[in-house]
């Protein structure tokens, strides 16, 4: 299957795209799915670890299964006044 991940901040900063798709098995954990962005993304390393995720707009934690599900976001902490 093929899931769209969307970065932001400085996620997006160090991918140098806002959004990408790639393949996933429905069995794969957000953990699979962060190694393979890591790889794909060095920068990403600094970032991951502070980040939260949603899938398809549901707050989930790294050993979630992507299942079915079509979108994961990738948000660092945000900051601002």
């Amino acid at each position: 299957m093929t899931m769209e991940i969307r970065y932001f901040a400085a996620a997006k900063a160090a991918t140098g795209v806002r959004t990408e798709r790639v393949v996933c098995a429905p069995t794969d954990r957000i953990s699979d799915l962060l190694r393979s962005l890591e790889e794909s993304h060095p920068a990403l390393q600094a970032v991951l670890p502070r980040c939260s995720f949603l899938l398809d707009a549901v707050a989930v934690t790294r050993d979630r299964q992507v299942g079915s599900a079509a979108t994961l976001d990738v948000l660092p902490p945000f900051a601002g006044g």
